[in-house]
């Protein structure tokens, strides 16, 4: 017998022996214990196999046809089936679930787009100089191929087979290796446009764009993380993670530059510009020079392009409505300060009718008209104030740059100055690598991400597009075929029915929950606690991570969010920040055993002498990292809170 499956009976005898021990006598018991009962029956259930969206279906009918029995024994059927038709039919009509057969099927097709070992290949040369820079390659070409396609099954697949061979023929440690693949593969499930994000914003009822905004930088934090634990353990340990040999360094170059940098410059921009002029009579066509010298300058003009679009951003003149308000402002200061002198003479001040508040400055007007006489000086204050205000509406010009916009225009300039001394012919050759692999994908992303999160387009709507530039992509590689367009829909129609299953059998579950009164057993338990908001957001997380060793993050959102969501408003937590630490902390999920799905994709492509153990003994440093990632978020809330914020206010 299958030890998962001794580790299930394991779980139900000892969910059996607390039932007898901690629920009630059965005349004591009320539904509300049935309800904490059918809770652990589901979580058994998980564990031995059964399917999730049909387990939570099921019992919630069964729990539900009881809590409608003991009302009204004759219309229990009717009521339960009445249940189950609403319940699907309000997931049906959730408009937000849409997006989630749209980003999958464009991960599909990004996946079937062969664009995985170009990638790998351009970061591992770019990253030469590095500690650990295999190691280092993996995570990043992890990172943004899972946060293009969101599959981690696919990418960790992928990776365990291009970049797992290539680090163990390096000589890298098994352990390092299975944990940077493994690791970097889950960042998809955080970093957006994420599944999982989509999945909790619905069942908690928060905005999946605010979501999105607020998941970015703790997903850039995490990838951060890993990269930073493998740099110093190849530094402190170099026998785990060997430096790249000067063979493997050699990038070969074209036949025009090696004549370019041969006899003119070893440097793109002074042997490019020196061959164009002729200089030493380099017998290169023409046309070939000047397309690499467009490559060699793109760089450059992105930082224009960008420096140039902020210019016009933060110098565009006021809107008319702003200015107009600025000069009626100016106005009311002007005749507020000549009655207030007035009254500041005869020592008299009307109080403000119906209690209307002063315009804004009104206050400090009037503190400066109650000085004494001494000091006539400050009266005109105002009045300087409205032509101020009077002047830019009648010029019409454009505000000038603050300060910060020159400091990162010159910043900007020495970068590139610097990226120019060193930028040499076989880094050109790595750039162009990084342009066929790195920048479409990572343009996509920032397209898809940048109309969510700027307010452009709706989820859904970023989906569609994400999914057009899926096609676009696998075209533009040559990819596109029947078979690859047939296998994606498939595939995306296979997912997309799970998770609408699954939502169906949460909503169901949760109704039933609610029913028996389980919900209502577990709020006044946690209240009459009387934790703290930090004890209680401690002792969420800490459950949260103890339930991602038997359970994936699908079941632990679906299942447990619903009771934990109800608690928030009581604790004053906002929904959001919430989100962001349990989207964080379900990245155990996929590493943490026994059901470390993470591990089994790896170990099912792995050669036969890496075993499961040291997969898992891999991962564990990650899901270190993971909790320091948790803390760290949670000392310092700006980390996801900042964007929305900013972008949201």
């Amino acid at each position: 017998m299958k030890k998962e499956v001794w580790f299930g009976l394991t779980i139900m005898a000892l969910v059996v022996l607390s039932a007898f021990v901690l629920l009630p006598a059965p005349s004591e018991m009320t539904n509300g214990h049935l309800g904490l009962l059918m809770l652990a029956l589901v979580v058994v259930a998980i564990m031995l196999g059964f399917p999730t969206a049909f387990t939570l279906m099921g019992m919630g009918m069964i729990f539900a046809w009881i809590a409608y029995k003991s009302q009204n024994p004759d219309l229990a059927v009717s009521q339960t089936l009445d249940l189950m038709v609403q319940r699907a039919y309000s997931v049906m009509s959730n408009d937000v679930l849409i997006s989630i057969p749209l980003f999958v099927f464009m991960g599909y097709l990004i996946e079937r787009a062969n664009l995985i070992e170009k990638l790998f290949k351009s970061m591992h040369l770019a990253m030469a100089r590095l500690p650990g820079s295999l190691a280092v390659a993996t995570i990043v070409t992890c990172a943004i191929f899972a946060t293009a396609t969101g599959i981690v099954g696919a990418v960790v697949t992928l990776m365990g087979l291009l970049a797992l061979p290539a680090m163990l023929r390096a000589g890298y440690s098994v352990q390092l290796s299975a944990g940077a693949i493994t690791a970097g593969g889950c960042l998809g499930i955080l970093i957006p446009p994420s599944v999982m994000l989509i999945v909790y914003g619905a069942t908690a009822g928060v905005s999946v764009v605010k979501l999105y905004a607020g998941a970015f930088f703790p997903g850039l934090m995490l990838a951060t993380l890993y990269v930073l634990y493998v740099v110093i353990i190849a530094k402190i340990k170099p026998h785990m993670a060997p430096p790249m040999s000067a063979e493997d360094r050699i990038v070969p170059l074209p036949a025009f530059a090696q004549v370019v940098s041969k006899d003119v410059s070893n440097t793109v921009l002074p042997g490019l510009i020196g061959a164009i002029k002729g200089k030493r009579n380099v017998a290169v066509p023409m046309r070939e020079l000047l397309n690499h010298l467009g490559i060699a300058l793109l760089p450059a003009l992105a930082v224009a392009a960008i420096m140039g679009t902020i210019y016009f951003k933060v110098t565009a003149p006021l809107p008319v409505e702003a200015v107009e308000g600025v000069v009626a402002m100016g106005g009311e200061l002007s005749e507020t300060s000549d009655d207030q002198e007035a009254e500041s003479v005869s020592g008299l001040s009307e109080p403000e009718a119906d209690g209307l508040q002063t315009p804004p400055g009104t206050a400090e007007v009037a503190k400066v008209e109650a000085a004494p006489a001494a000091e006539p000086a400050k009266a005109p204050a105002p009045a300087a104030v409205s032509a101020a205000a009077e002047t830019p509406v009648a010029q019409g010009e454009r505000q000038p740059a603050p300060m910060s916009f020159w400091i990162g225009l010159a910043s900007c300039a020495v970068a590139l100055a610097i990226f120019y001394a060193y930028f040499s012919f076989v880094r050109l050759e790595i750039f162009k690598m990084l342009l066929g692999s790195f920048f479409p994908l990572a343009l996509m992303i920032l397209a898809v991400l940048g109309t969510i999160v700027f307010g452009l387009a709706t989820p859904t709507e970023a989906a569609a597009m994400g999914s057009l530039g899926g096609l676009l992509l696998a075209a533009a590689y040559r990819r596109l075929n029947y078979v690859v367009l047939r296998e994606s829909v498939y595939l995306t129609a296979k997912t997309s029915a799970m998770v609408c299953w699954l939502f169906v059998g949460s909503s169901i579950f949760s109704a039933a929950f609610a029913l028996l009164g389980g919900q209502e057993i577990i709020n006044t338990w946690v209240l009459g606690m009387d934790l703290t908001p930090v004890q209680f957001m401690i002792l969420a997380q800490v459950v949260i991570f103890l339930l991602g060793w038997p359970l994936e993050w699908t079941e632990i959102i679906v299942i447990f969010m619903p009771i934990f969501i109800p608690l928030l408003p009581h604790f004053g937590i906002d929904p959001l920040f919430f989100g962001l630490l349990v989207a964080l902390n379900l990245q155990t999920a996929f590493l943490s055993p026994p059901v470390a799905m993470a591990a089994f994709y790896l170990k099912g492509v792995s050669p036969p002498h890496v075993t499961l153990n040291q997969i898992f003994a891999g991962m564990l440093p990650f899901m270190a990292i993971q909790v320091f990632a948790i803390v760290l978020l949670y000392i310092f809330p700006a980390i996801g809170m900042w964007l929305p914020e900013v972008l949201y206010k």
